[in-house]
């Protein structure tokens, strides 16, 4: 997993990823640059792309490149989308199912009647 170390006031100041010299010449791999341009565009956009680079910090750059790498295939570019992808990739494996005994059997299977609920709309049951 390699490291994310932003900037500082980054997670403070999303306005800086346009204009802040920090961003600049920042080496950022070419798939997570193409998702920074396409959300730079959108309504609120920088901080969609600041909340990626904090769970970065957290999940690791591999997983924001693979996440980003992904997000042209769901269709839609936003930063819902590649949170998503990379909360997924982050995400701890599922546990293997257990071998445990098998469930019992049932003796006397069930019969699915509606007659029993109907006899309750009888009179004699309702007040």
């Amino acid at each position: 997993m390699r490291p994310l170390a932003l900037p500082a006031g980054a997670g403070r100041k999303p306005g800086a990823l346009r204009h802040g010299a920090p961003f600049r010449d920042w080496d950022l791999p070419a798939a997570v640059r193409a998702v920074r341009g396409r959300l730079l565009r959108q309504p609120r956009g920088d901080r969609a792309f600041v909340e990626l680079l904090l769970l970065a910090r957290e999940a690791g750059l591999d997983v924001l490149e693979v996440a980003c790498d992904l997000a042209p295939e769901a269709g839609v570019v936003t930063g819902p989308v590649v949170l998503n992808a990379m909360r997924r990739l982050a995400a701890p494996a599922r546990p293997e199912p257990l071998d445990g005994a098998p469930a019992p059997a049932l003796r006397l299977e069930p019969v699915a009647g509606c007659g029993r609920y109907d006899s309750l709309r009888e009179t004699r049951h309702v007040h």
